[in-house]
């Protein structure tokens, strides 16, 4: 073969992955919220280049607390809660991360919670040592990272204001607006999360969870099917969230 031919042929198979690559990440649930949403077209082979892609099954704990934080995650498809375990044994559910979430993405050098996969996962992997490079090479990334980041921390201040103000119905209700916020406002909510993970997240007992559902049901607030949840009276609903009407307790 002429080395001209061979020198085409294979610079052809080297741009075959980088395009398949690149084709995978424009269709990326994550790619219209995540952390590469600032990077143009053109530079997703090149990005996709600067990460491992990850599967982690469905009840897997696939990051520990207290472990070296060498990586951080981007998640394109799947629920993943972030929790911690207190000495005494509880569990305190701190997040649940959806599509185009960071993972480990903390200040220090040991991931400061763990993360378990609610359904079957799939993640970008970026080394926390490139970091820099990649804010040089794709300036948007570190504007959106900002963006997600900030985000982060109003989420976990409304979540202090939730758990040390909020009676068990404003919780549950405030939980399922922010759900269905963070969805599009669709008809119907997938919950992948259990009520144990609920009530973890929510400072209450699964008993509460579950009697709260059946009286928001019951007032016409949602729609209950199995795991799915319609919010049938967002107005009520979110009177009920700030505390406009009364409840029970």
């Amino acid at each position: 073969m002429p080395l001209d031919a061979a020198i085409s042929r294979n610079a052809a198979r080297a741009a075959f992955p980088a395009a398949l690559h690149a084709n995978l990440c424009q269709s990326c649930a994550a790619r219209s919220a995540g952390v590469c949403v600032a990077v143009k077209s053109d530079a997703l082979s090149r990005l996709a280049g600067s990460r491992a892609p990850q599967s982690v099954a469905i009840g897997k704990t696939f990051i520990n607390e207290g472990e070296p934080a060498t990586h951080f995650f981007a998640l394109t498809e799947g629920a993943v809660k972030l929790f911690k375990l207190m000495p005494d044994g509880r569990r305190a559910v701190t997040g649940f991360l959806f599509p185009g979430d960071l993972i480990g993405f903390n200040a220090g050098d040991r991931h400061a919670c763990s993360a378990e996969a609610m359904t079957p996962v799939s993640l970008c992997r970026f080394p926390k040592r490139q970091l820099d490079r990649l804010f040089l090479d794709f300036p948007g990334m570190e504007r959106q990272t900002f963006k997600l980041m900030s985000q982060e921390l109003a989420n976990a201040q409304d979540h202090m204001v939730l758990l040390g103000r909020k009676t068990a119905h404003e919780r549950v209700a405030s939980f399922l607006l922010a759900l269905g916020r963070r969805a599009g406002r669709t008809a119907w909510l997938d919950l992948p999360m259990t009520r144990t993970d609920i009530a973890d997240y929510l400072g209450l007992t699964t008993e509460t969870v579950s009697r709260v559902f059946t009286v928001l049901k019951g007032s016409g607030c949602i729609v209950l099917a199995g795991s799915r949840v319609k919010v049938a009276d967002a107005d009520a609903l979110a009177e009920l969230a700030e505390g406009v009407v009364g409840d029970d307790d």
